[in-house]
């Protein structure tokens, strides 16, 4: 940079004859073109596809003024001027160029319209990919609009279980206040969710009727718990656990000797089991299947985390299928397909979330079990981008920390227009503390007559580890009680290395401290 406006892009001699190439010129996407000795500078953004393509446009000749032709819808666009021939609404930014001893220099006011970003979401997802946007400095090129559901700023979800149980209070897990997004300019409507997408106009209408313009639409919209149809469901006394606003209506159920049922075996069911009884309920855990989290476990860790859990106190019932929840204005218990009923005060559907798109559903944007994105995370429209749980990418969506953090590096750079980046999905890896207890599983460790399992078992120490090769590589891995190895067997699924020589090291710490 020359000036605080003039900025040197490059030499004069990198240009080709009635070619273009796109540069980023103060933090802008810029279209330059060398058209019989004259060089040219517009917006690389074309507005009718939403997509910056202005550089691969051909150049020549319309009306007696030189032009360039979007290379997907082909509006004409003035090099001089930046006017689109075929829709004046359509029209681009030129930028001032100049040449000086060989290096082309283009002019970039100090102040352009800002552009605007709404999030749909003040969730996990939706902020840090905002906090994202903030760290690459272009925070003076947006204005941020964020509409959330809750009526409070951002907090971590991950931590609501001990909140639960009272290890923590509820203004321990705020990543977001109030007065953070105040600080830095962002317009916090929280508690007033969008309902509506008008992608014609670029418009959201929250639920209290506040319409919002947009230029970049990022969907954050996270995922709903899953609550089973059954009868009685919507007795006061049956809750589910997902927010804030849940861990208060059971901890005003909660109490001393009073029951509580917990419906699902996974990890939001064990960690609202082990809450409660924290809390002094008698709990009791009801699971369809006969291992506890049987996604992220195999049966002998599974066996081995029911047997810890049962030291503290918490009732399972395995393989038990729900039929009813019982009680007269109130909930009483639960009633199994055999018949038989076990107690409460206080019923929890803890049976898994699905991604939430209803909201980009109605505006017709292209799903399936979720938002359907492509690797820059953007959606099917180039205007809106879309993380988080409520995402589908390449078949998969996700429920984990590690690649919701990841799509939301990479979309903060794209919306920001300066993103390479590519999100390529993520290994099946989960670390956690279920109840205290550390346990890790990646990959695939199904049983399967090509694999082969190496296995660790200290029932003594509450240690169990379990690799699994095919083909001299480790395609699966689960560890309970010692996951100190986790990071190393991850990384070696994941660059698919072939781990006979080291086969003796994978069931034991490789960590200079073990040596």
């Amino acid at each position: 940079m020359t000036g605080e406006r003039w900025h040197d892009v490059c030499g004069l001699e990198e240009l080709v004859e009635g070619g273009g190439v796109a540069a980023l010129v103060g933090g802008r996407q810029v279209a330059l073109f060398l058209v019989h000795g004259r060089v040219y500078a517009l917006d690389n953004f074309d507005p009718a596809s939403r997509a910056n393509v202005m550089s691969r446009g051909l150049t020549g000749n319309l009306q007696g003024e030189r032009v360039v032709a979007s290379p997907i819808y082909k509006n004409h666009f003035v090099l001089a001027s930046g006017r689109c021939i075929e829709d004046p609404t359509f029209n681009v930014t030129a930028y001032p160029v100049r040449v000086t001893e060989g290096r082309v220099l283009v002019e970039v006011p100090a102040a352009l319209r800002r552009t605007r970003l709404v999030v749909a979401g003040n969730g996990m997802a939706g902020m840090r990919t905002v906090e994202e946007l903030l760290k690459l400095g272009v925070a003076d090129r947006f204005s941020i609009t964020v509409f959330g559901a809750e009526p409070r700023g951002n907090y971590n979800r991950i931590l609501l279980s001990p909140v639960l149980s009272g290890e923590s209070q509820a203004d321990d897990i705020m990543l977001h206040r109030p007065g953070w997004y105040a600080k830095r300019g962002i317009t916090l409507h929280a508690g007033d969710p969008i309902v509506e997408i008008n992608r014609k106009r670029k418009t959201v209408r929250s639920r209290s009727g506040v319409v919002a313009s947009y230029d970049r639409l990022l969907i954050a919209t996270g995922s709903d718990p899953i609550v089973l149809p059954l009868p009685g469901k919507k007795l006061p006394g049956v809750v589910t656990f997902r927010d804030l606003d849940d861990v208060n209506r059971m901890l005003e159920a909660s109490g001393e000797n009073r029951r509580a049922v917990v419906i699902g075996g996974g990890l939001l069911g064990l960690e609202a089991a082990h809450g409660l009884s924290l809390r002094g309920m008698n709990v009791t855990v009801v699971h369809l299947m006969d291992t506890l989290m049987e996604r992220q476990l195999d049966a002998p860790a599974g066996a081995l985390l029911k047997a810890a859990l049962e030291k503290r106190g918490i009732a399972f019932r395995m393989r038990a299928k729900t039929q009813a929840i019982v009680g007269e204005g109130k909930v009483t218990g639960v009633r199994f397909d055999n018949g038989e009923e076990v107690p409460a005060d206080l019923v929890i559907m803890a049976v898994g979330v699905r991604p939430n798109i209803d909201l980009a559903k109605r505006a017709n944007l292209a799903c399936d079990r979720g938002i359907l994105v492509d690797d820059t995370l953007q959606t099917f429209d180039p205007s809106i981008y879309a993380v988080g749980e409520c995402v589908q990418h390449r078949r998969q969506t996700f429920g984990l920390v590690a690649p919701l953090w990841e799509q939301a590096r990479i979309s903060a750079q794209h919306i920001a227009e300066i993103g390479v980046s590519r999100f390529s999905g993520a290994i099946n890896a989960t670390q956690l503390k279920v109840s205290g207890i550390e346990v890790f599983s990646a990959g695939d460790f199904a049983e399967n007559p090509a694999r082969e399992s190496l296995v660790l078992s200290d029932k003594r120490r509450g240690i169990y580890k379990r690799v699994v090769l095919e083909g001299n590589r480790i395609c699966g891995a689960v560890l309970f009680g010692d996951t100190r190895e986790a990071s190393r067997l991850k990384d070696l699924i994941a660059d698919g290395t072939d781990v006979s020589p080291i086969r003796d090291q994978l069931l034991f710490d490789a960590s200079p401290a073990a040596a």
